[in-house]
This record gives C-alpha cells, sequence and structure tokens, in this order.
C-alpha cells in the first residue's frame, strides 16, 4: 500500500462502537484507571471537535476533545489519538492532531492539554506545563502534562486543577446512562 488516500471526518455517533474497538484495540483494559479517562466519566468529548482518519471506509484513526477547566480557565482535553497499528508512521496521527487544533481554534478555543510525550505532541504547538502550576487528578507523570496555546498568551496566568467543564456534564444535557 503506498498512496494512501486518508479522509478526515468529524465524528458522528454513529462511529462510537468503532472507535471504542479501536481503543480496545490499542490501550487495552487498563485505559480506564488513567487519570485522562477518569476525566471522561461524567463528561462526554465534543463531536464537533472529534475526527476520525478513514482509508476508504476503514477507521484507521481518530482523536477526541473533551472540555475541561483548569481552575476556572475553560480548556479542551485532547485524547484520546490512536491511529492502527498498522498505519502508524504514516503521518495519521499528525494529520488528525493539527486538524483538530485547527477546529479548536475556528471555534474559539484558546488552551488544550493532554498527556503525552512532548516529543511526539511538541510538533504542533505542545509543550510541557512548569511544574506545580496545574495538576490533575489521579496519578500522573507530571513531566507528561503538555499545554498548547491557540491564542497566543492565553496560558499566561493559568493554574490549578484540570477537572471536567461541568457545564457540558452528562446530566445537565439530559442524557442518562
Amino acid at each position: 500500500m503506498s498512496d494512501l488516500s486518508l479522509t478526515l471526518l468529524t465524528e458522528t455517533a454513529n462511529d462510537a462502537q468503532a472507535i471504542e474497538r479501536l481503543h480496545e484495540r490499542t490501550f487495552g483494559p487498563g485505559r480506564f484507571v488513567l487519570s485522562a479517562y477518569r476525566l471522561r466519566e461524567h463528561v462526554d468529548h465534543l463531536l464537533d471537535l472529534s475526527l476520525t482518519a478513514r482509508i476508504g471506509t476503514l477507521l484507521v484513526g481518530s482523536v477526541r476533545l473533551l472540555p475541561v477547566c483548569i481552575g476556572d480557565t475553560p480548556a479542551l482535553l485532547l485524547g484520546p489519538l490512536t491511529v492502527e497499528p498498522p498505519f502508524r508512521g504514516r503521518g495519521i496521527g499528525h494529520a488528525l492532531l493539527e486538524r483538530a487544533l485547527e477546529d479548536a481554534k475556528a471555534k474559539g478555543h484558546r488552551l488544550v492539554v493532554l498527556v503525552g510525550d512532548e516529543s511526539y505532541y511538541g510538533g504542533v504547538g505542545f509543550r510541557m506545563i512548569p511544574k506545580g502550576q496545574v495538576d490533575m487528578p489521579g496519578p500522573v507523570d507530571r513531566a507528561r502534562l503538555l499545554v498548547c496555546e491557540l491564542v497566543p498568551g492565553a496560558f499566561d496566568g493559568v493554574s490549578g486543577m484540570i477537572r471536567p467543564d461541568w457545564s457540558f456534564a452528562r446530566e445537565a444535557a439530559g442524557q442518562s446512562e
């Protein structure tokens, strides 16, 4: 397979099962105890900012963005980002990241945080958060806590705990589980 025709699409509700199976294959059952997953328990990701990557009709990647707050400052939590193992190293993850950040900025968002490797995410503008400025509930390697300013200076003076943005809570949206 030399010339891949990649299509990035906004995630729809119909993509949920295929994305969940992708997460199962790539992250395994241990994903549910990670701090980032714990933030997702009460607030859903934003469909209009979450993307799928397809080659033909085959789902090969996904990225999601979740509304959070850092202290009282609105932000987005990026993740999970995943690409099917046979398709890694072909720029699919990078394409998903760039488009997700472009879309978030276009919709007026100012900050995106994630837990990940700066060596990978630094290429699209993420940098390590200075120690002690921001925290996350549960165990997390603080050296992997990264931020991307979609608007220059948006992270100036921001500090506190990363928490779900309760204005997007499932109960507030009238959803039940």
